[in-house]
């Protein structure tokens, strides 16, 4: 007999059903040629799903992995290289990396990165307009107010999926 454990619900999620929100990531100036798409999907246990992949991170050595710091920004605005996305989505306002727009690092493999990962600290309805941020280092998970993650390079506006 099978049981049904949350990880089953999610591979039923991510390849049955459409997610409720996305951001489509573009690259800053200086990485024209990043780009992706993070999707969230409700489940019903009270949480989000969350889907990245993610194209062209500029891994610091040719045939490298690198990490990346992965977060939700307060304000969804992408333009004028990401200056206005504000600090980290963080009704709490607890400490780094207790931010509830502190996501899990991507891990690049030669300029690409995938994860899924679950996440109770936010909603769907809360994030949506909110910017998720790709930036040029890892977190630290120590450093205050964000973990010393350096410059953002790469931003998507977290949008509502049509449901046509």
């Amino acid at each position: 007999m099978m049981q049904i454990t949350p990880r089953l619900t999610f591979i039923n999620l991510l390849e049955r059903n459409r997610p409720q929100a996305m951001a489509w990531i573009r690259g800053n100036e200086a990485n024209p040629g990043l780009s992706g798409l993070v999707k969230f999907y409700a489940t019903s246990y009270g949480g989000v799903l969350v889907e990245a992949e993610i194209f062209g991170l500029p891994d610091k050595k040719e045939h490298s992995s690198d990490f990346y710091a992965f977060h939700i920004h307060e304000d969804g605005d992408c333009l004028d290289n990401f200056a206005h996305v504000g600090s980290h989505y963080n009704p709490g306002k607890t400490e780094h990396p207790q931010h509830a727009g502190d996501l899990i690092p991507l891990l690049s493999n030669q300029g690409y990165a995938w994860v899924s990962f679950y996440d109770k600290r936010f909603t769907i309805p809360e994030i949506i307009g909110r910017a998720v941020i790709i930036h040029g280092h890892r977190d630290d998970f120590t450093t205050q107010p964000s973990g010393d993650s350096g410059e953002k390079i790469g931003c998507g506006i977290i949008r509502l999926e049509n449901r046509m």
